[in-house]
């Protein structure tokens, strides 16, 4: 039997559920988890939340301020270090119950004495697609080795179980990432502050895995804060004053059924058309840009907008430069013309056509949106205020499928809280993170349950699919700090 001999599960019912769960294991209820752990060493658990993207979205990668909820639903892992060297890894699916397995070397991230690079160890993931999950928990190594210098002496042996689901556009992936970051600093004393941590994360994400997400996932499951929205200006991650949410409003989020992926074509060519645009302004501007590396993106020196798209005033886009942009534009004619842009993780495929000036206004908007909203929603209440916070979440989804990051289920979602309305106590609606299907967020009243509850109803009639209801808030990693277990 596990007890707690460090740490506390702050009153949280997984919490308790998922110790619970490492016991039931103990018991050999599980064929292959049940093994995975001695019973003589400690266990360090870690957990973090997925988030609810309230506003902000898409536009973290072009320096938008970002407001996130961690949600109640989070990502556990418990870790036992493996003085073999090795790293054997189990996921326990809540959706089937069943377990995934997959284990490595340590030694496979060194290669005469160096550690390999991220291109590398990112092929070697991608060879297998049913193996490729594991990069988000191995890859939690690779980087501490290459951006910290730390040296391995043990492996881990690691068990992981999840309530956050995938591909609703909740970041399952960055509570994954920060769980495991977590409990690995926590097991080999490596001290890491929670900022560090998400950046650390964010290049899990990148460099290892191979998906262009923003900061804003890894800070919010490290870094959230329960039933507060966390304020974050990707600049490149300055945190703001955190902003609460009246006790009379409440956030929720309908998941669509439609599979999200921020890897998706459409997020990519979206951020690759946004950075075309920044750096098509940038001469138009005058901004000298100088390459950074050989064959790599663009440096703009820009005392103006401090290198951030986001940072140009929706007046100046309009008056000095939407009119300049192309709709769109080939990749070839654009690598004659700019040979690259300031984006360090995207690639602009010659044979491509991206749409331009669409993706560039959205975070020049978006970032406006969002500062209007965390300014309004510090004193709403009032039945005005609540209108003015649902009509700036319509725009901004609105502008998301002026982007092409719609889908029919979230649109239909979003309509569906419109014509309940004030009425009914809801307000407003947008999707979330990268677009494509998802989840949506929603405004309401902190009684408007039954409205929520109806909507997902008709949704459910209308489609054949009933959506899963996101509701309330719990703390990010770093509140929750870890558990120490021993086997009593």
């Amino acid at each position: 039997m596990y007890e707690i001999v460090q740490g506390t599960t702050h009153g949280l019912s997984d919490a308790a559920d998922f110790i619970e769960t490492l016991n039931a294991l103990a018991q050999d209820q599980r064929p292959e988890a049940c093994s995975l752990f001695d019973t003589e060493s400690e266990i360090i658990v870690a957990r973090a939340p997925g988030r609810l993207d309230v506003m902000g979205g898409i536009a973290d990668y072009s320096g938008s301020l970002v407001l996130e909820m961690p949600i109640r639903e989070a990502t556990f892992v418990a870790l036992q270090r493996n003085p073999s060297r090795n790293l054997k890894i189990v996921s326990l699916s809540e959706e089937t119950g069943r377990e995934t397995s997959f284990e490595m070397s340590l030694d496979d991230f060194e290669n005469a004495g160096y550690t390999v690079d991220y291109g590398t160890a990112r092929s070697r993931f991608q060879l297998d697609s049913a193996r490729a999950w594991a990069a988000y928990v191995a890859g939690v190594f690779l980087v501490l080795m290459r951006e910290r210098g730390v040296f391995f002496q043990d492996g881990a042996r690691i068990l992981i179980a999840s309530r956050v689901p995938e591909g609703k556009g909740v970041s399952s992936s960055a509570a994954l990432e920060v769980a495991v970051m977590q409990s690995v600093a926590a097991a080999y004393h490596i001290t890491v502050a929670p900022r560090e941590m998400a950046l650390l994360c964010q290049m899990v994400e990148n460099l290892v895995v191979g998906a262009p997400c923003g900061i804003m996932d890894q800070m919010t499951a490290s870094l959230g804060e329960a039933s507060r929205l966390l304020a974050l200006l990707c600049q490149p991650a300055e945190l703001r004053e955190p902003v609460s949410i009246p006790d009379d409003i409440a956030f929720w989020g309908l998941d669509s059924g439609v599979r999200h992926s921020v890897a998706g074509a459409d997020y990519t060519s979206v951020r690759v058309g946004a950075f075309m645009g920044y750096r098509i302004i940038s001469d138009l501007a005058g901004l000298e840009t100088r390459h950074i590396a050989r064959g790599g993106p663009f440096c703009i020196d820009d005392p103006r907008w401090r290198g951030y798209l986001a940072n140009l005033a929706p007046s100046e886009f309009e008056q000095a430069y939407a009119s300049h942009l192309p709709e769109r534009i080939g990749g070839a004619e654009f690598l004659s013309r700019y040979q690259s842009t300031t984006d360090p993780v995207t690639q602009i495929r010659p044979e491509g056509i991206y749409d331009v000036r669409v993706p560039t206004s959205h975070p020049v908007y978006e970032h406006h949106r969002a500062r209007l909203f965390a300014e309004l929603l510090a004193g709403a209440g009032s039945e005005q205020r609540l209108e003015l916070l649902g009509e700036l979440m319509y725009q901004s989804h609105a502008s998301y499928s002026a982007c092409g990051l719609g889908s029919e289920g979230t649109d239909r979602l979003v309509e569906l809280v419109r014509e309940a309305g004030p009425k009914l106590r809801l307000y407003g609606a947008r999707i979330t993170g990268g677009g494509s299907g998802g989840t949506v967020a929603v405004l309401g009243r902190s009684d408007a349950g039954a409205s929520i509850a109806d909507v997902a109803d008709r949704y459910a009639e209308e489609t054949g699919y009933r959506p899963y209801i996101f509701s309330g808030s719990s703390p990010g990693s770093a509140a929750f700090g870890y558990i120490k277990l021993k086997n009593s």
